[in-house]
């Protein structure tokens, strides 16, 4: 399987990195905005400008997307869908359905593979939710995040005019984790079950006022979240957060009996040491089924619902039976 990243921010090189432990996989190259010359990569493999993608059409199988959700994907993901067989990590998820609608009419029109959202959360949560929902189907699900540093959220506070750069925490109210690990239901709003916690070095002589009103305002990101914001210096960024943690649980509480006697609690929980690697390793791995899926003639876009767990897998049927069943 021939791959290829297109941007090289943080997802890419974990793109760039994952690709290594694959042994069916094969990095043709880098597509990136910036002048290709000035682009060290991890593994040195080669880098072209985006703006050349188009004449390596029949040299890429799978073209993975790098950009950011805020701004990026919305456009790259259609327009690159018309010409390669592609996969994102699209993570507003109010927009997921305006976005696959898009990505859907585009892959379409030339009969392309594309599957968008494919990470953990959206992603690997998405089928944890759904797998406990439909084997309890009474029930509550729940999804706590963090805490760690959302990739998606620090982009969008950096889109922000007179920010330099920013990180973004994500952070469970404990005692809301504790009461539904306790396999009660608890009705709990957005807000009782995490706040923010953004960390911005801003412009000399921006307007801090306006940046905390337009972070703490951001539809789909911050406002329904109780968020703070500090401002600090690009050296104390550098040296309290520099590194990229996250994890976080999809706990599902359902009833069964014949009264809804007997509670069950389903929980699937993950701890990174690196979001944007983990990320990357899941693009790698949900790559292979749009290769797969390709191949038999399935086009449009999909999503992570859409995929055959063996699809992602490189090991053939017998060994998936042999040692994963």
């Amino acid at each position: 399987m021939k791959i290829a990243i297109y941007g090289y921010g943080n997802l890419g090189r974990g793109v760039e990195c994952a690709a290594r432990y694959h042994k069916d996989v094969e990095l043709i190259g880098i597509f990136t905005r910036r002048a290709p010359d000035t682009l060290k990569t991890v593994t040195g493999a080669p880098v072209y400008s985006a703006n050349d993608v188009l004449k390596f059409k029949d040299k890429i199988d799978v073209l993975i997307l790098c950009g950011g959700s805020a701004t990026d994907l919305p456009h790259i993901t259609p327009e690159l869908a018309r010409n390669f067989n592609v996969l994102d990590s699209f993570d507003t998820h109010a927009k997921i359905p305006e976005h696959f609608a898009a990505v859907d009419e585009a892959a379409k029109s030339t009969s392309h593979t594309a599957l968008i959202s494919a990470g953990w959360d959206p992603g690997l949560f998405s089928v944890a939710r759904l797998y406990a929902s439909a084997v309890l189907p009474e029930g509550e699900n729940y999804t706590f995040w963090g805490t760690g540093i959302s990739q998606g959220h620090s982009d969008a506070i950096r889109r922000i005019e007179g920010v330099v750069d920013a990180r973004q925490y994500t952070v469970p109210i404990e005692e809301a984790l504790a009461e539904v690990r306790s396999g009660k239901s608890p009705a709990l709003s957005t807000a009782e079950k995490h706040k923010r916690v953004c960390f911005v070095v801003a412009k000399d002589g921006a307007d801090l006022v306006r940046i905390e009103k337009e972070i703490k305002e951001m539809p789909n990101y911050f406002a329904d979240y109780d968020t703070t914001v500090t401002f600090i210096t690009a050296e104390e960024l550098r040296e309290k957060h520099s590194g990229m943690p996250h994890g976080g649980s999809v706990i599902r509480n359902g009833k069964t009996g014949f009264d809804g006697e007997n509670t069950h609690t389903v929980e699937f929980s993950l701890k990174l040491d690196s979001n944007p690697e983990f990320t990357a390793s899941v693009l790698v791995a949900y790559a292979r089924a749009v290769y797969k899926m390709a191949a038999r003639g399935r086009i449009g876009a999909l999503t992570v619902f859409d995929v055959a767990p063996a699809d992602i897998s490189e090991m053939s049927g017998e060994e998936i039976r042999a040692h994963m069943l």
